[in-house]
């Protein structure tokens, strides 16, 4: 006897193993997949099943259970290593260590060396993905590239068939990823929105001739029906108008309803039903039973034809507006990528010429005449000019620009002719860097939508259990009145509300934020920022101005007030502290210059004071308590002039030798504007409100009572912020951290939601979940009503769909609705699923 195992031989021989499409007698291919043979349309579908199986990825099989089709894998792209060179891939790809804010907010001059170095080599790439049909195909992508070499992360989006994948480029190259999709079937290019949108149409369209042909067939079946029910039920006639619905029916069931059919067949074949499955046992059972009657000579019932056609047509028209509406109520996102211009006026040779975009480089002079929108960022270089930013960051008022501010793609150049020094294109342009986070957002998961994703698969069973009773029950009154009132049930019923209840949701929001000056980067913020019930403030720069004033110079009397501001100047020209800033500028205007030349040993000490030695004289310059701890003994004047200025919220820095405390310099800084409003408006919410700084207590102090009373933390050194958050959290609060300073990251990093302000540090801004893109504080009260209204608006539509399915199932399974109202019913409660997400616009309205 042979030893030799024996091969078992699939039974479906008529179909493709991998793509279900029929197979023909002359192209067929037979391989053994693991034991068993298994039949092919192609070699492409042989291979990309065999490389499935052998790198343990079978289970995408029993995963394919939507009612789209699979399709054949692509040919093989053929240019993809052109994606490999920089210059090309400049456009597409972002280094994603980088800063992605960076390029939307100015520095407030952090020393440098604070910030981590960028990987070069790490990259990210968003590419549209062409054959995603179901979630198999998410899971078996995700899976498969994540056991690539090089791959970091991979996130694929069903809704928009696009994926974002973060690469380490000494390990693996831009064409590695698109040919190993490709082997696995999927054909995968850079995404551009102007191709997206082609795909978008080209399936809409083939959902239009489907829709077309079933209206076709509708409206004579119409005509069929009405002389049916007219008395021409008896006799040749009943015979040839049943002949004529059939010649009708059949075309329209296989072709407009063949999605449905397909996915069907691919649910029972993996045994994970789809919701198409009800449909097409509905839509199947009543076309059968109609082909049964018009046959038998001796069948005494009705036929039905127009039924099956009648909802073919209305759910595919269903999909279709529900498509649209997706489109709609999120295209926040393409009017975003609608503010990128097309071409540019190049500067060469002193004369301008118009160009593409893509055809600059950086560096590059361009012109932007007045009127125009700025088509990259770049450094103004002459000219000057106010600038509408208003589409870009929600800033309402134009904002003056002259030489060497920053102006950024999709503004808007009023007044004068500016030109300017290109410093990004395209995706890295700060406009590009927004689109790139909203839709990251947007393709995020909010933890509520774990709630959803477990009732779905649930919904397909119970429909057709539902329906097998609703049949029995009613076969023993007529066959007929069972077969239509069990086809309701399966066609009635709709998961696809609970599906879209958080996603649609999160993209409506997201978008809108964007567009008003709110960069959320991921959709739990939203559901988490809802929670939050006591607010952190950071003072400098958060809720003052930031732009410190020098107010008094406080000296002793043998001790000259010019001479004292010298010494300061000096000292502080190494520091890029904003009390810096204030000392220095206020010595440009005594006509001081500021000489670091002569400062010798210097160091900062983060939260207490600078040091350093000048004229071999040994200055410090600091708070009291830090002068204490150097042995310095403090002049009693001295600390109750600066006692009484600081309880006016005046913070003062002491100056002192080895020896001797020898005068003190008194700084302000101004509420920002808006402060007061913001703090009135979350007290009014019941929010508890805290003001964190490392500045003296009296200080902290006067500004919270400036804004009508807050919890004070004073005196934090930089380190202990982060710790004063981690002690407010053990006493169960969900902490939000508003801050703007390099300082303030470990405590955003910290927090349950970070805030970081437009006009801060890089640092903290990357730290942050939301993003003020400008300086608006009532923003930050926007972001809270926002986060209340889209979780509100989640929890509406989970409702909304399930009261849906209390109220229409019962009354399907009574005989009180019919199939075609059904088919209606169906796609409507999808409509108002998108319909009321929509509605979180209307906290906008007011913005606008």
């Amino acid at each position: 006897m042979s030893n030799t195992p024996q091969l078992a031989s699939a039974t479906d021989e008529t179909n493709c193993f991998h793509c279900a499409l029929p197979i023909d007698d002359s192209n067929r291919v037979e391989k053994n997949i693991q034991r068993i043979v298994r039949h092919f349309c192609c070699h492409g579908c042989s291979s990309v099943c065999e490389i499935i199986h052998d790198t343990g990825l079978a289970g995408f099989y029993q995963r394919t259970a939507q009612g789209q089709t699979l399709s054949p894998p692509p040919e093989p792209p053929q240019d993809s290593e052109l994606y490999d060179i920089d210059a090309i891939q400049s456009e597409f790809v972002q280094g994603i260590t980088q800063d992605i804010t960076q390029s939307i907010t100015q520095t407030s001059g952090d020393p440098p060396g604070n910030e981590a170095a960028p990987n070069p080599q790490r990259r990210q790439i968003h590419l549209i993905i062409e054959g995603i049909h179901c979630s198999a195909c998410v899971w078996l992508i995700e899976r498969s590239l994540a056991r690539a070499q090089g791959i970091v992360d991979i996130k694929v989006n069903l809704a928009n068939k696009q994926a974002f994948i973060s690469w380490d480029n000494s390990q693996t190259k831009v064409s590695s990823i698109i040919q190993h999709l490709g082997r696995i079937g999927y054909a995968a290019t850079p995404f551009n929105p102007h191709n997206a949108e082609g795909i978008i149409k080209k399936h809409n369209r083939a959902l239009l001739l489907r829709m077309a042909f079933a209206a076709f067939s509708m409206m004579n079946l119409l005509w069929i029906s009405i002389a049916l029910y007219s008395g021409a039920h008896e006799g040749n006639f009943k015979n040839l108008f049943q002949w004529l619905g059939f010649a009708l029916a059949t075309p329209t069931l296989l072709y407009a309803g063949w999605p449905f059919l397909r996915g069907a067949w691919l649910s029972i074949r993996h045994l994970n039903p789809g919701m198409d499955l009800p449909i097409a046992i509905g839509a199947m059972a009543t076309y059968s039973y109609s082909v049964f009657v018009t046959l038998s000579p001796s069948a005494t019932g009705e036929v039905y034809y127009d039924t099956v056609v009648n909802f073919i047509f209305v759910i595919l028209l269903g999909r279709f507006l529900e498509a649209k509406s997706k489109r709609h109520a999120i295209c926040a996102t393409q009017r975003l990528m609608e503010l990128q211009p097309r071409v540019a006026n190049i500067i060469r040779d002193n004369e301008s010429h118009i160009v593409p975009i893509r055809a600059l480089q950086i560096n590059d002079k361009i012109l932007i005449k007045p009127g125009e929108k700025i088509p990259v960022d770049g450094i103004i270089i002459s000219g000057q000019s106010s600038v509408d930013e208003a589409l870009l960051s929600g800033e309402s008022a134009a904002v003056k620009k002259h030489t060497t501010d920053k102006v950024y793609a999709g503004t808007l150049n009023i007044d004068s002719a500016l030109t300017a020094r290109v410093s990004a294109i395209l995706n890295h342009t700060a406009l590009g860097q927004i689109i790139h986070l909203v839709e990251q957002a947007q393709a995020s998961k909010a933890p509520i939508q774990c709630t959803a994703d477990k009732i779905v698969p649930w919904f397909v069973g119970i429909t057709l259990l539902l329906a097998t009773i609703t049949f029995i029950y009613w076969s023993g009154e007529r066959f007929e009145l069972a077969l239509l009132a069990a086809t309701s049930v399966l066609i009635i019923t709709c998961p696809c509300a609970f599906g879209l209840a958080t996603p649609m949701s999160v993209a409506v929001a997201s978008g809108l934020a964007a567009q008003h000056g709110l960069l959320i980067k991921n959709a739990a913020v939203l559901e988490h920022l809802s929670a939050v019930r006591h607010f952190v403030f950071d003072k400098t720069g958060t809720l003052t101005e930031g732009k410190m004033r020098v107010q008094h110079i406080i000296s002793h009397e043998d001790e000259d007030k010019h001479a004292l501001l010298e010494k300061a100047a000096h000292l502080e020209s190494l520091s890029e502290h904003p009390i810096a800033q204030a000392i220095l500028a206020q010595a440009k205007q005594h006509n001081i210059k500021a000489q670091p030349e002569k400062v010798t040993h210097f160091h900062n000490h983060p939260g207490k004071g600078i040091c350093g030695e000048i004229n071999q004289q040994m200055l410090f310059m600091g708070n009291t308590r830090w002068l204490k701890e150097n042995h310095i003994t403090l002049q009693t004047e001295y600390l109750e002039q600066s006692s009484a200025l600081e309880k006016k919220a005046i913070s003062c820095i002491h100056i002192a030798t080895e020896t001797s405390h020898i005068g003190f310099i008194a700084i302000s800084d101004s509420l920002r504007k808006d402060a007061k409003t913001l703090i009135a408006n979350l007290r009014h919410s019941g929010i508890k409100l805290s003001l964190l700084s490392g500045d003296k207590q009296a200080v902290v102090e006067a500004v919270a009572h400036e804004l009508g009373g807050m919890n004070v933390f004073a005196e934090v050194l930089p380190g202990g912020k982060d710790e004063v958050i981690q002690k407010l959290q053990r006493t169960g609060e969900r902490i939000a951290m508003i801050g703007d300073g390099i300082n303030d990251a470990p405590a955003l990093t910290r927090a349950d939601v970070s805030i970081a302000i437009g006009s801060g540090t890089d640092v903290s801004i990357a730290s942050a979940d939301i993003v003020l893109l400008n300086n608006e504080l009532d923003k930050i009260r926007l972001a809270t009503e926002l986060s209340r209204r889209t979780l509100r608006t989640i929890r509406q539509n989970i409702a909304l769909s399930i009261a849906y399915n209390i109220v229409m199932v019962p009354l399907a399974m009574m005989t009180l609705i019919t199939p075609l109202f059904a088919a209606i019913a169906m796609p409507l409660s999808s409509l108002a699923v998108i319909a009321n997400a929509s509605r979180i616009r209307n906290l906008f309205k007011h913005q606008d």
